[in-house]
């Protein structure tokens, strides 16, 4: 385990959104080993929301009986103080209203109570108004996770497949009820990364670097983020568009066939253009 940078200290989460057998998991576990931040995997978040109403005979008669069985789990692991008041009147069973009520608080207590690193559960959506969390996305081509699920869960490819279009699908459909946003969208996440070919050390430190870089801009206003924020000079000239040829697709090919396709070249006396932003 490496001493943080000063930046880095600044910061209070990591959030980990990932495609089931793209390798995220693993990466969240080295990062927080890398970092000496408590890993709260999304298991252990879904089981305390979950436990708040599955002990139906101990809640209804004691309220007070399930709140200290969540406080004295959180407490155990990885020896952290208590993380969050959890409520004490939720409804039992619980409501999808109420596991979300309760997810929410699991996970914002997590952040309050110490330096972060969060698996799933919807932490990209419920955190994604602090400043001083890092939302991180990891991806891989279908393909590659077949072979890593089959490998480590030592299934058939085929089983490993289906396994990987259900728990996507599974995530997929959770986010986009409890949110009505999709995993997918890239706007969720400050950095996406291809595991397809960067190996574990390699997005472990990406993200490491990223985190110190969102770090060092947590003093600049919001409004003065973004591109614009870069105070680039304008462009010397209007932005020009691409425009494709006005030739069909089946003139292209035929002409192609009959080997008439000139080289395509810019009209005589253009001047240099760019294309914009």
């Amino acid at each position: 385990m490496s001493t943080p940078e000063p930046g880095v200290t600044a910061m209070r989460a990591v959030t980990i959104s990932r495609e089931y057998g793209s390798g995220g998991g693993e990466i969240a576990a080295r990062l927080a080993e890398r970092l000496g931040w408590r890993l709260i995997d999304h298991e252990v978040i879904q089981q305390i929301a979950q436990r708040l109403g599955v002990e139906e005979e101990d809640a209804a008669a004691h309220d007070e009986h399930a709140e200290s069985w969540v406080m004295q789990f959180l407490t155990t692991m990885q020896g952290v103080g208590p993380m969050v008041a959890l409520p004490s009147n939720l409804a039992f069973p619980p409501t999808e209203a109420s596991y979300t009520r309760a997810l929410r608080d699991v996970v914002n207590g997590a952040v309050l109570a110490g330096q972060t690193v969060i698996v799933g559960r919807g932490s990209q959506i419920i955190l994604r108004d602090r400043r001083d969390t890092l939302h991180v996305r990891i991806v891989a081509p279908l393909d590659l996770r077949i072979t890593y699920v089959a490998l480590r869960e030592n299934l058939t490819r085929a089983a490993a497949q289906q396994r990987i279009i259900q728990r996507d699908q599974e995530r997929r459909r959770y986010l986009s009820a409890t949110y009505r946003a999709l995993p997918d969208d890239p706007h969720l996440y400050d950095i996406i990364l291809n595991t397809s070919v960067l190996d574990l050390d390699g997005c472990v430190d990406l993200i490491h670097h990223s985190l110190d870089a969102k770090a060092t801009r947590l003093a600049i206003p919001a409004t003065a983020l973004g591109p614009a924020g870069w105070r680039l000079p304008p462009y010397p000239t209007a932005p020009v568009d691409f425009i494709p040829p006005t030739d069909t697709t089946e003139n292209i090919a035929e002409n192609a066939a009959e080997g008439s396709v000139a080289p395509a070249s810019a009209p005589p006396d253009t001047p240099q253009s760019h294309s914009g932003a």
